[in-house]
């Protein structure tokens, strides 16, 4: 079954926030990623975008567009990829799915050796000019 999943790409003063997911996760062990989370039954994608920012790192997007689609290729997955450029609150660590944020300039975020998908690169080299 197609697992579909939002993925927040926070972006501020020209950086863009990552989140180190656990070691403990089944899926991406402790890579780099976006908060996000798998859509529920009956929920719309931007529905899903906001209850997973906050049940994550406490933000409730504000301003956000969509940034494209990814598919993993070694999983059945499909990727909702939201630039969110506004918010309310601050982002922190809620629950054990990640151990670390950091903000990164785009091209450095890009260059890290250990992102959980390949496709996070073009992602992110296509937003040194949008921050």
């Amino acid at each position: 079954m197609q697992r579909v999943i939002v993925n927040a790409v926070l972006l501020q003063g020209g950086k863009v926030l990552l989140a180190r997911r656990s070691p403990a996760r089944k899926a991406y062990p402790d890579l780099w990623s976006f908060p996000g989370g798998h859509v529920e039954p009956g929920e719309t994608l931007e529905e899903a975008l906001v209850r997973e920012t906050s049940e994550e790192i406490g933000i409730v997007p504000l301003t956000y567009f969509a940034l494209g689609t990814i598919t993993d290729p070694d999983a059945p997955a499909t990727y909702h990829m939201f630039g969110v450029t506004s918010w309310e609150g601050e982002p922190a660590i809620l629950d054990d799915e990640h151990t670390e944020l950091t903000w990164f300039d785009p091209a450095k975020a890009a260059g890290l050796p250990d992102l959980a998908l390949e496709a996070y690169r073009p992602l992110l080299r296509g937003l040194i000019s949008v921050g």
